[in-house]
């Protein structure tokens, strides 16, 4: 997780373009902004200023004065799972669409210019899960990484990983390390050597609520204080704080039910 954070630094390692398929940004939907932007500031102390409107009212997150992700607010009538999604680093994100359809994945959202930062697309994996496609300006994306309330790592939750591994390797070139296990499904997918997301299959254990879905991980400085914070502040403890290869994790909702996960870096 440590090189995957640093493969999706603020240019995928370099002060250039990100390399293809590096995760760049995260972003969620919700239906009361205001609120939202309350309990993230409260529990990873962003700050927030106006974004990308042509989606509808936006704001971009940032700590530090760097960006970290965006908060946009959903129609009144769009009753939608809300959680946190991925973008992808595209040279080219109107062929990646094209690519996605061709793989039997769907497009929902552009592809569409974002002022100033670049263009991007949204759409779904062939197991319904959603994920962005970002062709980004130099400098553009998630500016910050490894430190508390930054995105760390990206994990696809799905029925089994095999089908889909295919789906995001032709889309990006990825490499895969499957985990050798008689009982445990998991694939990390990996892009010069380097570990940038992971894929876990975990049959009929998926929500039937929320279907095949990527669970963005934010680092935290202790993930039991992060915890009594998030009830705190509203939000719910799914699956209490546990040791992982990664360091100590847990999934958490925020108040409106938005699905993430936080990870306390074991060093």
């Amino acid at each position: 997780m440590t090189e995957a954070r640093g493969s999706a630094g603020p240019n995928g390692g370099t002060h250039g373009r990100r390399t293809p398929g590096t995760p760049c940004w995260v972003s969620l939907m919700v239906h009361g902004l205001a609120p939202t932007e309350e309990f993230y500031g409260e529990l990873f102390g962003w700050e927030f200023e106006p974004g990308p409107q042509q989606l509808g009212p936006s704001v971009r997150a940032l700590l530090d004065g760097h960006r970290v992700g965006s908060i946009g607010q959903l129609a009144p009538d769009l009753d939608l799972p809300v959680a946190w999604t991925p973008y992808f680093a595209s040279d080219d994100v109107d062929q990646t669409a094209e690519t996605v359809r061709l793989c039997g994945g769907t497009v929902g959202v552009g592809p569409l210019e974002a002022p100033d930062t670049g263009r991007l697309a949204l759409g779904s994996d062939t197991s319904g899960a959603v994920f962005g496609v970002w062709q980004g300006a130099p400098r553009s994306g998630t500016a910050i990484s490894g430190v508390h309330g930054t995105p760390a790592w990206n994990e696809l939750l799905t029925f089994e990983t095999v089908s889909v591994v295919k789906f995001y390797k032709t889309l990006f070139g990825y490499d895969e390390e499957p985990v050798v296990s008689a009982d445990f499904d998991y694939v990390t997918l990996r892009l010069a050597g380097h570990p940038v997301a992971g894929i876990h299959g975990v049959g009929h254990a998926l929500p039937r609520d929320r279907g095949p879905h990527w669970l963005t991980h934010f680092q935290v400085d202790d993930t039991d204080e992060t915890l009594r914070h998030v009830v705190e502040l509203g939000g719910r403890v799914l699956r209490p704080a546990h040791e992982s290869e990664h360091g100590r994790v847990a999934t958490v909702t925020d108040p409106e039910g938005g699905l993430f996960a936080v990870v306390q870096d074991p060093r």
